[in-house]
């Protein structure tokens, strides 16, 4: 198997009409964007939701960030005219205020969000917006058996505190956001996406969350590791009767607006 840092950009875009779908919708809910001026994508991965950003503030400067080298030389090349920068989005301040921050799909996987959310509108203008989209689906069947395999087979060891834990609830954005924003937009959408069969759910995942389960595995402990949890997704997600399997995917959206003043 391809190491991570060789296949990441590439198995991710193998779906990426799903995965760009709800970028759009988290945008189309970010109105009145004519003054927008400066705009960042943060985990901006191979460039297909800076792309939309692109459309969406086609008057603003607009910057792309992401952690993953590969991913950033996929940006480059699909938007060679736009700015991409190798960066911890953790540890990451703008230089200047911004009119809109954009994270899709990428701060499930930074922690401690009782800090990083706050520093987020921090970094913004007054009423500059953030826009947020993660996943929200670690009790759903593909993740839960991502946890069993990994708990049950010989690899258990290694696997130990691979899967991602952290769950909080638009409830729980909402209190740390509204103290520092005049308006907080929190909304959750679970989206149905049809794919071409059990194998094509692995797929799916292994540019996403299995990420960090093959990774501390070497390449026969891989292939067995994904044997087991395909036969496992084929239970979990049967076929509907033409053989498309249906994957529900669960994601929590959340645009707050800075205070004026």
């Amino acid at each position: 198997m391809e190491s991570d840092k060789d296949w990441h950009a590439k198995q991710y875009v193998m779906f990426e009409r799903e995965r760009t779908r709800p970028v759009r919708d988290l945008l189309g809910a970010v109105a009145d964007t004519g003054d927008v001026k400066s705009a960042v994508d943060i985990g901006c991965g191979p460039g297909n939701s800076t792309e939309v950003l692109i459309e969406h503030v086609p008057d603003a400067i607009v910057t792309g960030l992401d952690s993953s080298p590969d991913m950033i030389a996929a940006a480059r090349k699909r938007l060679p005219h736009c700015r991409f920068d190798t960066v911890d989005i953790a540890t990451w301040r703008p230089a200047a205020s911004l009119d809109l921050i954009l994270a899709n799909a990428v701060l499930q996987w930074v922690p401690q969000h009782e800090r990083v959310f706050p520093q987020l509108i921090d970094a913004l203008a007054p009423a500059g917006r953030l826009a947020v989209q993660m996943p929200d689906n670690l009790d759903e069947p593909a993740h839960r058996l991502m946890r069993e395999v990994a708990a049950a087979g010989p690899w258990a060891s290694k696997l130990k505190g691979a899967e991602r834990t952290m769950r909080f609830g638009a409830d729980w954005y909402y209190a740390l956001l509204k103290p520092l924003c005049s308006r907080v937009d929190v909304w959750r959408t679970v989206y149905h996406h049809p794919l071409a069969d059990a194998d094509a759910v692995v797929e799916w995942f292994k540019g996403s969350a299995l990420r960090p389960f093959l990774a501390a595995l070497d390449a026969g402990e891989q292939t067995a590791f994904l044997s087991e949890y395909r036969d496992a997704i084929a239970q979990a997600y049967p076929a509907q009767p033409d053989g498309t399997v249906l994957l529900p995917f669960p994601r929590l959206f959340i645009v707050a607006t800075r205070a004026a003043s």
